[in-house]
């Protein structure tokens, strides 16, 4: 009897460890929930982002049942059936007897639906997400039970019947339309196609996340797991140390309950400060990471617009050169000797076959505008997740463990050196 009681409660210990581990990790996703910002379009780089936007298409996909403008949907018919057949059993006096039982169930007679890549729009731009391998969240797009007489029943479900049908269908469809506001949260790399983010699913990404609910949703039932999880491994504690007791003594006794309860505790404050010190390091990385990256985008604007400057000013040399040239034959023209300046026009209509100082300069003008707003979402994004870390540090009672680990707060970004200076243009 004491191996089976020692048995029961290795699996309570089991138990205990097993909700201690899946609470940490609960504990741990709400971190990088509530410590990652959120991030505009154009200001996403490579790394863990969260976004905000509408999810969009160019060419959408049309829902079977909802027949919406989806950017990915499933559907699914089941049919509802119920069927006889004979039992035999043993009654009471040992006798062996039969009877009828009747089942009833749904059973899916038809599926499908279409997934494919999407782009996360917000006022800044797209980022292009694939939802593959995503926890993803959809909207019921479509539900409804029908019977045989509803034409639905047959215009989107198959001819035949399964056995026993009771003439019952359900018509499910689940699916993303075309501006649905969307939370995601993954990692951002580049494209290999274009020079453009996107965000995919990667091993090493914490989390790869993809749903029409907020973020704080999301956080909140992180919390609701952290707490739920801790009292049901408490409970495993003391289920432990209760076995453990019975065990080793005929006597009942709550010391035992009181020692898995206390061993439960060390362990989870334990497994807390491991957490909390991961939790605030991986912050710190991130915030290095995002004045890494302001640094980059000062460099491309260091590297781009000098040549971009040069370039313009080069093509209106030319342009202005051209119109001198086609002025001074104009005015050659208008003294009578049209057939002499003839051969010269034609001349340069074929070396300047078509001007385009203007087009240049509307170039030069929008990669100015998108250059400098990279770089303030960059610097703002450096300033709000220095903003958490800062925080994490100030918080009781993870200052505790930031003051054990040593940590320091994060200084505001400043910037310095010739590369860092606003780019001066002059004509």
């Amino acid at each position: 009897m004491s191996q089976d009681v020692f048995g029961v409660g290795l699996l309570a210990l089991g138990a205990s460890t097993g909700c201690l581990l899946l609470a940490l990790n609960a504990g741990r996703k709400r971190r990088l929930l509530d410590d990652t910002p959120v991030s505009k379009a154009l200001g996403v780089f490579v790394g863990e982002v969260e976004l905000e936007g509408a999810c969009v298409r160019r060419e959408p996909f049309i829902s079977y049942l909802a027949e919406k403008p989806c950017v990915l949907y499933s559907w699914s018919v089941r049919e509802h059936w119920r069927r006889t057949r004979q039992e035999t059993y043993t009654d009471d006096k040992g006798r062996t007897r039969t009877r009828t039982v009747v089942d009833t169930g749904w059973e899916t007679v038809a599926s499908g639906g279409e997934t494919a890549g999407f782009y996360l729009q917000d006022e800044t731009g797209y980022v292009w997400v694939d939802p593959r391998g995503a926890d993803l969240e959809t909207l019921t797009i479509f539900d409804r039970e029908v019977d045989r007489y509803d034409s639905l029943y047959y215009d989107k479900g198959p001819s035949d019947a399964v056995e026993g049908s009771t003439g019952e269908r359900s018509f499910t469809e689940y699916g993303l339309p075309v501006g649905t506001p969307l939370f995601v949260r993954g990692r951002a790399s580049e494209r290999p196609d274009i020079v453009a983010a996107q965000i995919k699913h990667e091993e090493k990404a914490d989390m790869f996340i993809i749903t029409p609910r907020k973020e704080k949703d999301l956080s909140d039932g992180k919390a609701t797991a952290f707490v739920l999880w801790n009292l049901v491994g408490a409970a495993a504690a003391l289920g432990f140390g209760s076995l453990l007791t019975a065990a080793s003594s005929r006597t009942p006794s709550v010391v035992g309950p009181l020692i898995g309860l206390l061993f439960y505790a060390l362990a989870a404050g334990a497994g807390w400060v491991w957490m909390v010190y991961n939790s605030i390091t991986g912050l710190r990385n991130r915030v290095r990471q995002a004045q890494s990256l302001i640094d980059v985008q000062l460099k491309r604007r260091a590297d781009l617009i000098p040549p971009l400057v040069a370039c313009v000013q080069g093509l209106r040399a030319h342009e202005a050169s051209v119109q001198t040239l086609v002025a001074a034959l104009r005015a050659q023209a208008g003294g009578g000797r049209v057939a002499a300046v003839a051969p010269m026009l034609v001349a340069v209509a074929e070396r300047y076959p078509e001007l385009r100082a203007q087009g240049a300069f509307d170039e030069l003008r929008k990669n100015l505008v998108e250059t400098e707003d990279r770089i303030a979402l960059a610097r703002a994004y450096h300033a709000n997740i220095a903003t958490f870390y800062n925080t994490r540090l100030q918080r009781v009672p993870d200052r505790y463990v930031a003051d054990l680990a040593k940590m320091q707060p994060e200084p505001p970004f400043v910037a310095d050196g010739f590369e860092r200076q606003a780019q001066k243009i002059a004509f």
